[in-house]
């Protein structure tokens, strides 16, 4: 039998661990689930939305997840891709849905979105989120919605 040799620490392992959590969570749609993998000051970016997409973790993170599921019942992710670097974890996921509520100004024509989004989650020394940034191309997920 081989053994298996891996390069990377535990702490990156475990970190990823909670990173697949997360998304585990996600997908379930249990936003509690999700915030209780975060410190209680940790904060989100969702970064295309400017400065106005960045807050508490806890509090305008949980909004904008709530709000996505509820405009999107059906909302699912896969974890495409997923490394360590430094103090963080990066993570390409394909996050997908159909829209059936108005969602930030856009009305609902029941359309479907597939937008590849990069997480960068950052980490205390007990390896719970102090920092997520989120990116994605936001001017093609609008026009998957809007049929443009």
């Amino acid at each position: 039998m081989e053994t298996l040799k891996t390069t990377e620490s535990l702490t990156d392992l475990t970190r990823k661990g909670t990173c697949v959590e997360f998304f585990s969570a996600y997908q379930e749609l249990d936003t509690e689930r999700m915030i209780n993998l975060a410190t209680p000051d940790a904060t989100v970016w969702f970064q295309p939305l400017g400065e106005g997409g960045k807050g508490l973790f806890k509090e305008f993170g949980k909004t904008v997840w709530s709000l996505l599921i509820d405009c999107f019942p059906n909302l699912d992710n896969t974890v495409d891709s997923m490394y360590s670097e430094d103090n963080a974890v990066i993570c390409k996921v394909a996050i997908f849905g159909t829209q059936e509520k108005a969602f930030l100004g856009l009305p609902s024509k029941g359309l479907k979105f597939n937008s590849e989004h990069i997480f960068v989650f950052r980490f205390d020394e007990n390896d719970k989120i102090t920092d997520l940034t989120i990116n994605w191309n936001h001017d093609n997920f609008v026009a998957q919605l809007t049929g443009a």
